[in-house]
């Protein structure tokens, strides 16, 4: 069976309410399929109506919740009447083998969120109504289309708003108690969550939900060896200074040992000098491998720009004290120092596959920010590849 597209819209309420990684968890490890795809919109009036429209108008949505659907997202995606400010939501794309159906089924229908866990919608959707039937409250959590034809027309829809109401969803109607203090900040939930489908990547958002900062930019992204390069780039120069001794050790053991004397200090100096940056760069080429999937010695340099073999989730919060909040919560590099309950203390392994990284400054998530281009649309390219 072919491969298909599908898309999961997390809602602006399942947002606020920071319960995003706990949908997101659900629906890789239900589903088993590739997350290939993540946007934030902030959807304004025109998207919301004609989406609204197109569910109300849909045959492949049952009659009896079309309008449902389509008076929710009227009411839940338009900006608000009184201040104008927008409301996010987060589109996230997934590919495999029969994934509309798949994804369709994990989401769970409207009408039976019975509170089981069962699907997406029993566990994190409402559909409350009185003992006459009448709807009372619905929150439908997600939105999913249920045919390739549904997929097709709500994909294309918002590939039109892509560029004008989606990217870096920085809110001006955001309410802060202190201002001054609101910070950005950027997190990379690293290859080694997504080795398989599971629920880690979801499971480290809410861990960071803990932090109540608002996340207004998401990104799938496969770091590129120029990419890995820049971003690592200050890191090198302190491989280079940090393994100076450590190579000079080795290398003089290992030569004492092979010529059966004790060499003198002059040869320990010696090889500090040549292997220390040799044995740096070495631990720099497995960063940079462990990020991109790709032996940077191996790769020609016309081919850095290319998109690597690893996928990591670039995730941007933003908030007051963003960066000391989320590094917080992630814990020191060395997972084994980290405290229970860290995001690397639960998830990390070692020093280099530690589960996530967060910026260290302000400054330094602005230039991280940069270098991976977060705010860059993949949305449309997917669904040109598989419905233009």
């Amino acid at each position: 069976m072919a491969k298909e597209l599908a898309f999961a819209l997390i809602n602006p309420y399942t947002l606020r309410k920071s319960r995003t990684g706990g949908v997101i968890g659900r629906l890789m490890l239900r589903t088993g399929l590739d997350l290939v795809a993540a946007r934030i919109f902030c959807p304004n009036q025109e998207l919301a109506k004609r989406y609204s429209d197109q569910l109300r108008a849909s045959p492949d949505i049952e009659p009896g919740t079309r309008d449902i659907l389509a008076d929710y997202v009227l009411r839940a995606y338009s900006p608000d009447p009184k201040t104008g400010r927008g409301h996010r939501a987060m589109m996230l794309l997934f590919e495999g083998e029969d994934a509309i159906r798949t994804l369709y089924r994990t989401a769970g229908s409207l009408k039976q969120c019975t509170g089981s866990g069962e699907t997406v919608r029993d566990t994190y959707g409402d559909y409350v109504v009185n003992d006459s039937g009448k709807i009372i409250h619905v929150e439908p959590a997600v939105l999913i289309g249920p045919t390739r034809d549904a997929v097709k027309k709500t994909l294309k829809l918002w590939c039109e708003y892509t560029d004008t109401c989606g990217g870096l969803a920085d809110v001006s109607g955001d309410v802060f108690a202190d201002p001054a203090r609101v910070q950005k900040t950027l997190v990379l939930i690293k290859p080694d969550n997504f080795r398989f489908p599971s629920s880690r990547p979801g499971n480290i958002i809410d861990i960071f939900s803990q932090a109540a900062l608002r996340i207004i930019g998401v990104q799938v992204h496969r770091m590129s060896v120029a990419e890995a390069l820049e971003f690592y780039g200050p890191v090198q120069t302190m491989l280079r200074e940090k393994f100076r001794d450590k190579a000079a050790e080795i290398g003089c053991r290992a030569l004492g040992e092979a010529l059966g004397f004790a060499l003198p200090s002059q040869i320990h100096e010696m090889l500090s000098e040549k292997l220390g940056p040799l044995y740096g760069d070495i631990q720099f080429y497995r960063i940079v491998q462990f990020m991109t999937g790709l032996w940077v010695p191996d790769v020609k340099k016309e081919d850095y720009p290319k998109e690597g073999e690893q996928r990591c989730l670039a995730i941007v919060y933003k908030g007051e004290d963003a960066v000391s909040k989320i590094r917080s919560i992630l814990g020191p590099t060395d997972p084994t120092k980290a405290e229970p309950g860290s995001v690397r203390r639960e998830y990390g392994q070692d020093i280099m596959v530690n589960a996530a990284h967060a910026s260290d400054s302000p400054e330094s998530a602005e230039r991280e920010m940069g270098i991976l281009n977060v705010g860059h649309d993949k949305i449309r390219a997917w669904y040109q590849k598989h419905y233009a």
